[in-house]
């Protein structure tokens, strides 16, 4: 899980692409699963992300999101579905709750959006160095540098919370902690488990705060980066990809 969200170097044609048109690629997808109204266009842009994940040889970050992403999707499924009124009813429940034929398809479809949402994301993240995604959103879509440094660094720090947090759990295991139990000794375990990470993530900002201070953070300026991101021949086939993506989405 950590390594979910690190870059994996490789040469396929998504990792020389120009960086903005791998983000626009996965925003695309992800806002194409919310526009159409069909069940068979969710399910073809979810098989469309999990096989290109697996072509690009990240099969261990595809199957780690489906694992998380697709458990939290079954509860929502399971935790909506009796609620849902509208349709034909195929099973009634206690309390006047159902579970109808329109209740289905809504939660199917609501759990293919949210899974489609997920995994380009974390794809394109995959194929990108952040230091790349940074530079093109300052020098190409002249977003202030400390915006997309913020943006930049949360992510990079998503993998290092989870390491944090094992350390404080292994920590805490050793001492003689009990991390097992009802549900009212794990809410007695959030000061011994929060407070460590808190501290630990506060003196890590500040390291973090006065480095790039002294890299000269607030004099950086659109073009002082070195690196230049030109469009080329082997963009168009992604962008292509994206404009049929959002007409199929939008016309279904």
């Amino acid at each position: 899980m950590p390594g979910i969200l690190e870059y994996q170097s490789g040469d396929t044609f998504l990792h020389r692409a120009h960086p903005l048109v791998k983000l626009l690629l996965a925003a695309v997808i992800c806002v194409g699963g919310f526009l159409t109204q069909s069940l068979w266009v969710n399910l073809a842009l979810l098989a469309l992300s999990i096989v290109g994940g697996f072509a690009l040889g990240m099969g261990r970050k595809v199957k780690a999101s489906l694992k998380g992403a697709g458990s939290l999707c079954l509860f929502l499924f399971v935790v909506q579905l009796p609620f849902v009124r509208m349709g034909r009813t195929l099973l009634p429940l206690p309390f006047g709750l159902r579970i109808t034929d329109l209740g289905l398809r809504y939660c199917a479809q609501l759990g293919m959006r949210l899974l489609g949402a997920t995994l380009p994301l974390v794809l394109m993240l995959g194929v990108t160095r952040l230091s790349d995604l940074t530079n093109t959103l300052v020098a190409q879509l002249g977003i202030p540098y400390r915006y997309a440094f913020v943006i930049t660094t949360a992510i990079r720090f998503i993998p290092v919370l989870f390491v944090e947090m094992r350390d404080v759990i292994e920590a805490q295991t050793a001492r003689g902690v009990e991390l097992d139990g009802s549900f009212k000794q794990k809410i007695r375990l959030i000061p011994p488990l929060c407070v460590p990470l808190l501290v630990s993530c506060v003196q890590r900002m500040e390291n973090n705060a006065l480095a790039a201070e002294l890299r000269g953070f607030y004099l950086r300026k659109r073009g002082s980066g070195y690196r230049r991101y030109p469009l080329s021949a082997a963009d168009a086939p992604a962008l292509a990809a994206c404009a049929l993506i959002l007409i199929i989405a939008i016309i279904t």
